[in-house]
């Protein structure tokens, strides 16, 4: 492309907390052009006004696709940015085809494929559950049986527990026929995750790299309400103290992923469980946490994420790999979720009050009485969500119970 052209980034599905981008790209004055792979009914439902702060929009997942389009726009593209994890493989590809900045091809498959991903985890030495592969979920019992029980079924390209199974046992393994076809970007599924259910502390790991060297950013617990086999993570989140006994253990173990995946560069959110022998990968995320997380950091700390996340996929190093992020406060979210059964929402009671607690940054609720509220299974049916921060770790949990308490779902049973 003409030297002349001006400046642009590629957003890949910037959406939800990923349409911050946006705003960073036009505060430095660059165009913008963004680029969803999601399928078109999905976005429609889910997200009708994407498009707003566009310079181009580009509907594809294909590369091919993607760069014939480009290519008419007149544009000098600068960086591309994973601004979902739907795009983070597609992202490193395009990004390798523009001689762009980005974590390279060799490993973009296994950063996104949960079964390449384990492939990877397992040649590096790192601590996995023991999984089995199916392209049918007519073997999944058979693939359960073989791992042992509990175990979990999931999508190899899946997001925010979408399609993701709990298997207690044989009973739960034949119940495959109501396994989502698509997942939660509308794409066909043709395999399954079958993999050993890990007992322990759920932990999301966020860092910054560049080149190759990595920055903790934070550490985050998955709390539960008892110690109940699950397979919906999200009831309450609150960012670990450091001195807390899992915290190292998990740091180091997530440096060295994120070395053996070749991420080089960027924000990544990375998904482990503490169990009895120690700390095994979930998820390897090379892209920003959604939110809370990054809310919370725009509120309470001294990093803003996009416009760090941007420098790195300009290549630029980030200011947070200089000296740690300075938290003025501690962070933690709640999830109210409908744990069953569906119904019609007739009234939430306490959310008034619970928006007028001291330390409680955000409230969001996507039902309206009225509405149909199924079980929740996934991110993106979760009727409240609810940010805080205190002083401390204690006071987030304490104020965490204090908004549990208070709101209540009232559902009638359809």
């Amino acid at each position: 492309m003409p030297a002349n052209e001006s400046p642009a980034v590629l957003l890949l599905d910037p959406v939800r907390t990923g349409a911050h981008y946006k705003t960073e790209a036009r505060r430095r004055g660059f165009s913008t052009i963004s680029v969803y792979t999601v399928a078109r009914e999905v976005i429609a439902e889910n997200w009708p006004d994407h498009a707003d702060g566009d310079d181009f929009s580009v509907y594809s997942a294909d590369a091919d696709e993607i760069l014939t389009r480009i290519d008419s726009l007149g544009v000098r593209l600068i960086g591309v940015v994973p601004a979902m994890d739907s795009a983070v493989h597609l992202a490193d590809t395009l990004a390798e085809r523009l001689s762009l900045p980005g974590n390279g091809l060799a490993k973009a498959a296994a950063r996104r494929n949960k079964a390449d991903m384990r492939r990877v985890a397992a040649e590096a030495g790192l601590r996995i559950p023991r999984y089995v592969l199916v392209d049918s979920t007519a073997k999944i019992a058979a693939a359960a049986a073989e791992i042992g029980f509990p175990a979990i079924a999931k999508h190899t390209t899946g997001a925010g527990s979408y399609g993701t199974y709990l298997l207690s046992n044989s009973e739960d393994a034949a119940r495959t026929s109501t396994m989502h076809a698509k997942n939660q970007f509308g794409w066909q599924v043709d395999e399954w995750l079958v993999e050993q259910y890990i007992r322990g502390r759920e932990l999301a790991v966020n860092c910054f790299s560049h080149d190759g060297e990595h920055r903790i950013v934070d550490i985050w617990e998955y709390r539960q309400p008892d110690d109940s086999d699950y397979d919906f993570p999200y009831w309450e989140s609150a960012k670990l103290p450091e001195d807390d006994p899992d915290y190292r253990a998990a740091a180091d173990y997530v440096r060295a992923a994120l070395t053996a995946f070749d991420v080089r560069l960027g924000p990544s959110h990375t998904e482990v469980k503490v169990g009895p022998d120690g700390v095994h990968l979930m998820e390897v995320g090379a892209r920003l946490p959604g939110g809370p997380m990054t809310d919370q950091w725009l509120e309470h700390t001294d990093l803003n994420p996009f416009e760090q996340a941007l420098d790195c996929y300009l290549g630029v190093r980030p200011a947070c790999l200089e000296a740690p992020v300075h938290f003025r406060q501690s962070c933690g979210a709640s999830a109210i979720r409908n744990d069953g059964p569906a119904g019609t929402l007739r009234e939430i009671r306490g959310l008034d009050e619970v928006r007028k607690m001291p330390g409680v940054d955000k409230v969001l609720s996507i039902y309206e009485p009225g509405d149909h509220v199924p079980v929740t299974d996934n991110t993106l049916n979760i009727p409240i969500g609810v940010w805080v921060s205190a002083p401390d770790y204690a006071g987030v949990v304490d104020l965490l119970a204090r908004v549990r308490d208070t709101v209540e779902l009232v559902i009638e049973e359809a």
